[in-house]
């Protein structure tokens, strides 16, 4: 016998006044006393959120305490098995839960529906990518095809226990080169520090470096570009009297820029690219890129 399909719910927790202000009451608490810090860069409307890494069950309750202090009403995706245990599912529906069950073909237009449904409110609907907390290779990218087929942008969610900081860093416009933005994407999350870094996929590179304000401005620059560009192209774009090469090398020896040699009517000329690592820093300095 065929299971039944877990609705939705449309009324969740963050529906109810008082319920809704106790817990950021206790949430802005214990944020306080532990030294946690919330953070939403996204703009206003709905939003497929993705969250990474995903190591640990703690992980979706300081989300949770994040997106409820920042007033962000949020769905997350859940396996149905746990939706389906007596009192507990219901619980966990009404939290927010997306119930996921692989099995179902009619799923992805069933949650497809319900984010178009609700588009033009200010929700987050979350997905792990890793889609367990265990050890991956890869991620899923369902999400990827959610947000390119209901129109919206991708929020880029953390947990990370090493700055103890939670919530959205970056809305993400998608390009349409899936591969491109995901290589992107997933290159952010490596300067996010899990709560079991071992576990975590793509493995952990170290802190984002220390970025100057001006260096931040030629990275973006160099994206808005979308190419290879010289020094006096870069600094025009990024509004500059004057760029040293200086900088350009410190980004370079960062790995945040590559060298790449250009032949213009039989001239060699250098020019500067910006690299996948590049790419990935820029998405936390900058809440959106165009």
């Amino acid at each position: 016998m065929a299971k039944k399909t877990l609705d939705i719910r449309d009324k969740t927790i963050f529906d109810g006044i008082f319920v809704k202000y106790l817990l950021k009451f206790l949430y802005l608490s214990w944020f306080k006393i532990t030294g946690w810090t919330s953070i939403v860069s996204a703009k206003d409307g709905a939003g497929i959120t993705i969250a990474a890494p995903h190591t640990s069950n703690w992980d979706i309750v300081y989300a949770l305490g994040a997106a409820i202090i920042g007033d962000v009403k949020i769905y997350f995706s859940i396996k149905d098995s746990w939706c389906r245990i007596p009192i507990i599912g219901r619980l966990i529906l009404w939290l927010g839960a997306i119930p996921i069950d692989r099995s179902s073909s009619g799923q992805v237009v069933q949650i497809k529906q319900f984010v178009e449904r609700h588009k033009n409110k200010r929700i987050f609907f979350l997905f792990t990518p890793e889609g367990t907390r265990g050890d991956v290779a890869k991620w899923k990218t369902g999400f990827y095809h959610v947000a390119q087929d209901c129109g919206l942008p991708i929020f880029l969610a953390k947990v990370d226990y090493r700055t103890k900081t939670s919530g959205v860093f970056h809305s993400f416009q998608l390009t349409h080169d899936k591969a491109s933005d995901i290589e992107s994407i997933q290159a952010s999350y490596k300067r996010v520090y899990a709560r079991y870094p071992e576990k975590q996929f793509p493995s952990y590179a170290g802190p984002l470096p220390e970025i100057s304000e001006l260096e931040a401005r030629v990275m973006q620059a160099m994206y808005s570009l979308r190419g290879k560009a010289t020094q006096t192209e870069i600094a025009a774009k990024a509004k500059f009297d004057e760029l040293s090469t200086e900088m350009l090398e410190f980004l370079v020896e960062k790995g945040i820029l590559e060298k790449v040699q250009r032949v213009e009517g039989g001239i060699s000329v250098l020019t500067y690219k910006l690299t996948v690592t590049g790419n990935g820093c820029l998405l936390h300095l900058r809440p959106t890129l165009v």
